[in-house]
């Protein structure tokens, strides 16, 4: 993957970008040492659909205006698991009940959970 660093900083963007939006239970899983798909995967919850696309919007928005694009979004007309694929970090939002389905965190327990404060 990319320069850690940058990341890092992609990953904190997206961090304040969902916590704007109300985001909840936002968790930051340090997935470089398990994985190549990226070094980062983001996960948060929303209460509606609506508040799950605000939230994906404002992500693509905050990287965006820095130079980070999109990869790839899957999920977005849904709005309950919304995918945003930025190379270097994932960002899952979800509705509550899918984000308990799906439980992504138990599934990527290997990886470091790493807070707010170790990416700044």
């Amino acid at each position: 993957m990319a320069d850690l660093n940058v990341s890092k900083k992609m990953a904190l963007m997206a961090v304040d970008a969902l916590e704007d939006r109300k985001g909840e239970d936002v968790r930051v899983i340090d997935i470089s040492e398990i994985s190549t798909l990226a070094d980062y995967f983001i996960i948060a919850g929303g209460t509606n659909i609506n508040q799950v696309q605000a939230m994906a919007d404002n992500v693509q928005e905050v990287l965006g205006r820095a130079g980070y694009m999109t990869k790839n979004v899957e999920g977005y007309e849904s709005g309950n698991w919304i995918l945003l694929d930025f190379g270097d970090i994932i960002v899952h939002v979800f509705d509550n009940e899918n984000r308990l389905f799906y439980d992504l965190e138990r599934i990527w327990r290997d990886g470091k959970n790493i807070t707010k404060e170790e990416l700044a």
